[in-house]
């Protein structure tokens, strides 16, 4: 027998299973978790973050009902991010927000099997950390699990031409890590995977805020300040933000005014690091690629993608074209819905999968 009479024994299978299960595709980040359903986009964009009761042991709130918590909860009322710097840290709690995220996605639209799931994770991602995420979805339901790494799932959704030859670059800054892969011929040619990404430009916001001004105000008011007013270069108009903490000096509390300048000064350094990055990945990819990727530009997605001036900074600095992908907040729970329409064309792509392999005889 020959592969294409196993390939369409495949496909049919596919059908068929397809008709009594949903296929979901899940952007398990260390900020938002972005869940797809076939057939209905995307139905779920929430906070990655659990709000458990100590006492109990009880989840009590999951995604943005949770993140409303966050800094107001009593002594036995805690609200985690089980996801840290894109890595699963609490197996359990895991386990609940991805089975509270499935179980909404399939609200009204149940079927008889559970879901076939793909997940993207940070590149690099070790074995182990593959098989908790691969576990926590098996544990919340799923079917089958198919785990890929976010560049490539990015690439993919932004409609790079992932399968040629010819190379593309993107940079993903999440919430936890920033992931910078070089894909080419279906696979990353190369990439790094670094912890700077917006959880560390809140916590340069919230140091900064502290030693130059000190007042000590939360991460969520320091994220506020992000988004409102972040930039790496000069606009033409002043932005300002207003933000509300504990004066360090009078221990009561405090209003003041943060401008794009303070905020630039903040995550000046962080920006830098992840510039040098960059340029590591740069370094050590091959010459082919890199012309390539002169040619076409490198790409930009994730929150971070969003921060004003960053991609003309980008460019000024590393001397290739940088622009922001199309909705860059969704570009890889785009990239699963892709994988999802076509495992078979992408599962070289994939890091594992549950399924048996096609027999090639």
């Amino acid at each position: 027998m020959n592969k294409g009479f196993f390939q369409t024994l495949r496909d049919y299978k596919e059908r068929i299973l397809g008709f009594f299960s949903n296929d979901i595709g899940i952007d398990l980040g260390t900020a938002n978790t972005l869940v797809y359903v076939k057939g209905r986009g995307i139905v779920i964009n929430e906070p990655s973050i659990v709000a458990v009761n100590q006492k109990t042991g009880q989840v009590v709130a999951v995604g943005a009902q949770a993140k409303e918590m966050l800094g107001r909860t009593p002594a036995h009322i805690t609200a985690v991010q089980p996801v840290v710097d894109g890595v699963i840290s609490d197996f359990e709690i895991t386990s609940e927000m991805l089975s509270y995220l499935i179980n909404k996605a399939q609200e009204g639209h149940t079927k008889l099997l559970g879901p076939r799931v793909v997940v993207g994770v940070p590149s690099g991602i070790t074995s182990v950390e593959v098989r908790a995420v691969r576990d926590a979805a098996r544990d919340a339901g799923a079917r089958e699990v198919h785990i890929i790494e976010e560049p490539m799932a990015a690439a993919i959704g932004i409609e790079l031409p992932v399968h040629e030859p010819s190379g593309s670059m993107v940079i993903d800054i999440g919430g936890g890590t920033t992931d910078i892969g070089v894909i080419a011929l279906g696979g990353l040619v190369n990439a790094r995977n670094v912890r700077i990404a917006g959880d560390r430009f809140n916590d340069d916001i919230v140091g900064h805020a502290r030693n130059e001004f000190k007042m000590l105000i939360g991460k969520k008011s320091a994220e506020e300040v992000k988004i409102a007013v972040a930039s790496v270069a000069p606009g033409r108009e002043r932005l300002e933000s207003i933000v509300r903490g504990r004066d360090l000096v009078t221990g009561l509390p405090r209003e003041m005014i943060v401008t794009d300048q303070d905020v630039r000064n903040a995550i000046g350094h962080s920006i830098e690091e992840l510039v040098e990055a960059v340029k590591e990945v740069l370094e050590t990819t091959p010459p082919e690629i890199i012309a390539d990727v002169m040619q076409r530009g490198i790409y930009l997605a994730g929150g971070g993608a969003l921060i004003r001036g960053l991609p003309n900074f980008l460019t000024s600095a590393i001397g290739v074209p940088v622009v922001v992908a199309p909705d860059p907040l969704t570009a890889v729970v785009r990239g699963t819905s892709i994988v999802l329409d076509d495992l078979e064309a992408y599962r070289e792509a994939l890091l594992r999968s549950d399924d048996e392999l096609v027999p090639t005889e």
